[in-house]
């Protein structure tokens, strides 16, 4: 039977993007808890497998956000036994640190559209669909590799953009879900940090217009391999 997915999110129009339709026409049952509101640890402990995604909040900020305490703990729990995990941006961040690694700030925004280098072990992973196909960044906080971790990605800024933990534990640090069709919501929500970054709008929205449907195909199929190594 295909599994059921427990999705955690941090904001409401970062969710799964093109990886919903993927999901559900597999079959998987979707279950949507909102970080902060919903009560995340008990769930992120008990998925039979989990999707943890983005959000605009750092991993260290813990003071002002209460919940990441909830969520790093039980990360913790799940990571150590190995249980399937996809983590997107701040969930690969959330990853990271749960894992022993350290999340920081980078000092400088990655914001838009450019290609993976993708390392040895990341073109034997699922990510080799993504090999010369520009995918979403967003972000600016970044972290170093957890003790034990597999490497599989950089990109031009930062040097780790995606690990993984075994085959069934995946940190992604920028967006392969994003899907062209929602991605307005993307630049009116994050208006004020694209403002402040000086990126341009009309210019991103093109850049969805153009690169867009390439990353949705390219995505859905790291998604396919990965669920491919989930328990039967």
């Amino acid at each position: 039977m295909p599994a059921h997915i427990t999705v955690i999110q941090h904001l409401s129009f970062e969710d799964l993007g093109s990886y919903e339709a993927v999901l559900r026409q597999r079959g998987h049952g979707i279950t949507c808890l909102q970080a902060g509101v919903d009560a995340v640890g008990p769930a992120i402990e008990q998925a039979e497998c989990l999707v943890v995604l983005g959000g605009p909040i750092g991993v260290y900020e813990s003071d002002r956000y209460p919940f990441l305490h909830d969520e790093l703990q039980a990360l913790q729990q799940r990571l150590q036994a190995g249980r399937p995990t996809l983590g997107i941006c701040l969930g690969a961040q959330l990853m990271a640190q749960a894992l022993g690694g350290r999340v920081y700030p980078g000092g400088r925004k990655e914001i838009g559209f450019a290609q993976l280098h993708l390392t040895p072990a990341g073109l034997q992973s699922p990510l080799r669909h993504l090999q010369g196909v520009p995918v979403l960044h967003w972000h600016g906080d970044t972290f170093d590799l957890p003790p034990g971790a597999q490497w599989l990605a950089a990109s031009d800024l930062y040097p780790h953009q995606a690990f993984s933990m075994g085959p069934q534990v995946l940190a992604l640090q920028f967006h392969p879900e994003a899907e062209v069709r929602t991605f307005e919501r993307w630049l009116i929500g994050h208006t004020a940090e694209l403002g402040a970054a000086g990126i341009s709008v009309p210019l991103l929205r093109e850049q969805a217009r153009q690169l867009g449907p390439a990353l949705e195909r390219a995505a859905q199929a790291v998604l396919v391999d990965w669920l491919a190594t989930l328990p039967a």
